[in-house]
């Protein structure tokens, strides 16, 4: 049916009404969601700010963040560290000093041609701004840097004294607090001073007062103005612009420092012309005469500290940072300058004796065209470090490397070079916690034959055997030769979980790798010490004393205290006090075992000459590294051997070198000590065992050993013995020494 034309303009009238009404109510439900959404982004936007705005007025105006006072007290007091004779008195070992040269002068003594020559140059707003020039800040900002720095005289000052240098956001914040702070707690005399003292300035010279004596052989209030200049010229490179090696960059700046002085009405119009004439003469100038009068730059002859001294200014250092919450900066700065006496467990007779050895390399292998150096092309020497320490967790000495030591802070390697242990790591992470745990004893039989790892038989013995499916071995005998099968074979019994966590949280190993891809706990790292990154020898150490004092894992310690130079304040102390790592009886079994290594196993001809030694030696499965840890009834010692840039030890024979270094230094160390022997468990008992079965000798056992045993928990009497020998017994290779 047709509709008329008055019907159809009807009906549209009335559609778009209807939908113009839905359109409207859709666009302001819209309209409302944005505005809630914007209003809740404003209200957490205000409540964010307000949070910000709060922690950084309560930030400026709280506490000093910064101590100017405790800088100033510590710039330039000699620490020194002490150790102690047999009569228990204390002697000087060494004097600490920083390598930087720096002398603290006051303001009083600085001429204010120099204060004016730095405030012109780099900061003219500073008598007029609260720490922060907001205006230089945000021109810095808006032209990305090209304008030049934003940062105020108070703000370098942050950035000397923290040696926060990174470029981020965070670190310039944190800066705008740090100097706002200042300058609420001290007054612009005393940021000047401060300031002054600690800029660097370039050949090692920090603060004016030592610059003036590098550059002009001058005290520095007898600089004039073009000195001043030259010397405030310095601060924006000091390399670049350093007087002494590039004059001419210098000279460039220094004349815009002193025409800023003119412009900004530090120097008259004839001051200004009289300091652009004047003749410069450096400490390097033909027309340069040395003063008698004053102290030169010339430094005295470098000390070069013992690895054991710079161990122990490790171990401060750590311990500031971690008690205190200093910044390292902080905590080095403290130690080299702050005049402290530190007390450390250095034995100086042990220490002499272990640095004879090393710097004169006995024992150690002859490597014929190598040198020390590696100068003329030649390949480097082979290195080594060796820790000694006694049962109550001192170390006593410590070695860091082999040959002369010619600088200060290098490479100490017995505590920074981790490598992996090979088969010295077995005793702790399979054979010690297998005793422990009641697994296995000293006469268990153990099978002399791989275990399926990926498909196939693994590992195999040193030389290439592979035992056999039928041949086993006791618990002592594969400890003394060394068996990798045997030890792949109890740690499958063991478990890598509790071989992991025996050598994490009973021996305190901390350079495993405990999880990920690269996770330690597999059959390669824990039977066999085929680690991703391994162990030192420090630790290792304190691991292996545990078999000579009872099982009891004491934490390394190498001071005692530290205080202030007048004692009356003391700032650290140290002990360190025994966890039960593993039961007495198992460390006394494992102490015998461990004997047996010495006596008729790898480390045969390596003991410690008139004492009694327990050993284990390692070598890596790609003969990289090489390892000796032990002990003595009196002091436990762990070697590595092998080279910096790792590379296959080649040219010795099948000896360990190692085990070789570890016995001439403990016997040198021993000489003249009276007789001692171990304190065993009386839980430990003697008893004899039948080679065959690993049982307690019956009567009718012809294959007899004597072994050692927890007193509850023996094994069975051997009852139905055959009194045939194993064959393995006489397939067993004799073991190489040292290996």
């Amino acid at each position: 049916m047709a509709i008329s034309k008055e019907q159809f303009q009807k009906l549209n009238k009335k559609f778009k009404s209807k939908f113009s009404k839905k359109s409207k109510a859709k666009v302001g439900k819209i309209s409302t969601a944005v505005l809630s959404v914007i209003i809740v982004f404003l209200l957490s936007f205000i409540i964010v700010g307000l949070c910000i705005l709060g922690y950084v007025l309560s930030f400026v105006n709280g506490r000093i963040a910064i101590n100017l006072d405790s800088y100033k007290n510590s710039q330039d007091q000699t620490s020194i560290v002490y150790a102690t004779d047999a009569n228990g008195k204390n002697f000087e070992i060494a004097r600490l000093h920083g390598e930087e040269n720096r002398i603290w002068v006051d303001l009083g003594e600085i001429p204010e041609d120099v204060q004016n020559a730095f405030i012109c140059l780099e900061d003219k707003r500073f008598y007029t701004h609260p720490g922060v020039d907001w205006l230089r800040t945000i021109k810095a900002v808006l032209t990305l840097g090209k304008s030049g720095g934003g940062s105020t005289l108070t703000q370098q000052l942050i950035k000397n004294l923290t040696e926060e240098n990174q470029a981020s956001v965070a670190r310039k914040f944190n800066e705008i607090l740090y100097a706002l702070n200042l300058e609420k707690n001290y007054d612009k005399s005393e940021i000047l001073e401060a300031y002054l003292n600690t800029i660097p300035l370039g050949s090692g010279c920090y603060g004016v007062q030592t610059a003036a004596q590098k550059y002009f052989g001058k005290d520095v209030q007898d600089l004039n103005a073009t000195e001043a200049a030259c010397i405030a010229s310095i601060t924006k490179a000091p390399t670049k612009y350093n007087p002494l090696l590039n004059p001419d960059k210098n000279k460039g700046r220094r004349e815009a420092t002193l025409w800023y002085m003119y412009d900004q009405g530090k120097l008259s119009k004839k001051e200004y012309d009289a300091a652009l004439k004047y003749e410069l003469i450096l400490t390097n100038s033909e027309k340069y005469v040395p003063s008698e009068e004053i102290q030169t730059t010339i430094k005295e002859e470098k000390k070069i500290y013992s690895y054991y001294v710079e161990f122990v200014i490790d171990s401060v250092i750590a311990d500031l940072v971690s008690q205190y919450g200093y910044t390292q900066n902080e905590a080095w700065r403290m130690v080299y300058y702050g005049g402290l006496k530190i007390y450390t467990c250095l034995d100086q007779s042990i220490q002499a004796k272990l640095e004879d050895v090393y710097v004169n390399r006995k024992s150690f292998p002859v490597e014929k065209n190598r040198t020390e150096t590696g100068e003329n092309g030649t390949k480097k020497k082979a290195q080594s470090a060796m820790t000694i320490m006694d049962y109550e967790g001192r170390v006593v000495a410590m070695v860091g490397g082999a040959g002369p030591k010619t600088i200060n802070r290098g490479l100490n390697r017995a505590t920074r070079a981790i490598r992996s242990p090979g088969s010295s790591i077995k005793p702790l992470s399979v054979y010690a916690p297998a005793i422990d745990k009641g697994i296995a004893n000293y006469s268990t039989p153990l099978l002399n034959y791989g275990i399926i790892v990926g498909g196939k038989r693994w590992p195999q013995n040193y030389g290439g055997g592979r035992g056999a499916e039928d041949s086993y071995v006791s618990l002592q005998a594969a400890v003394a030769q060394s068996l990798n099968t045997t030890s792949a074979q109890l740690l499958k019994k063991l478990s890598l979980k509790t071989s992991m966590y025996y050598l994490t949280d009973r021996f305190h190993l901390t350079t495993l790798v405990e999880s990920g891809p690269n996770s330690d706990q597999n059959f390669s790292s824990l039977a066999v010490g085929g680690m991703s990154h391994g162990v030192n020898t420090l630790e290792m150490c304190a691991a292996f004393a545990t078999f000579g004092n009872g099982g009891k894992y004491y934490a390394p310690i190498c001071y005692t205290k530290v205080t202030n130079f007048s004692g009356d304040n003391v700032v650290l102390t140290r002990q360190s006090n025994p966890e039960q790592a593993i039961s007495e009886e198992t460390a006394s079994i494992m102490n015998k075992v461990l004997q047996t290594v010495v006596t008729q196993g790898t480390g045969r001809g390596c003991g410690c000459k008139g004492f009694t030694t327990y050993m284990k030696t390692g070598t890596t499965s790609d003969t990289k590294d090489k390892w000796a840890a032990g002990g003595t009834p009196y002091y436990c010692g762990a070697v590595w051997y092998g080279y910096d840039k790792q590379e296959e030890i080649r040219g010795i024979g099948s000896s360990n070198p190692a085990a070789k270094i570890w016995g001439t230094v403990m016997s040198a160390v021993h000489e003249g000590y009276p007789e001692k022997g171990f304190s065993f468990s009386k839980k430990m008992v003697m008893r004899d065992y039948c080679k065959v079965s690993g049982l307690l000798a019956g009567d009718s056992c012809t294959s007899i050993g004597t072994g050692y045993f927890k007193a509850n928990k023996l094994p069975k009497t051997c009852t139905e013995c055959t009194g045939e020998t194993p064959a393995v017994e006489a397939e067993i290779p004799t073991a190489v020494p040292g290996y």
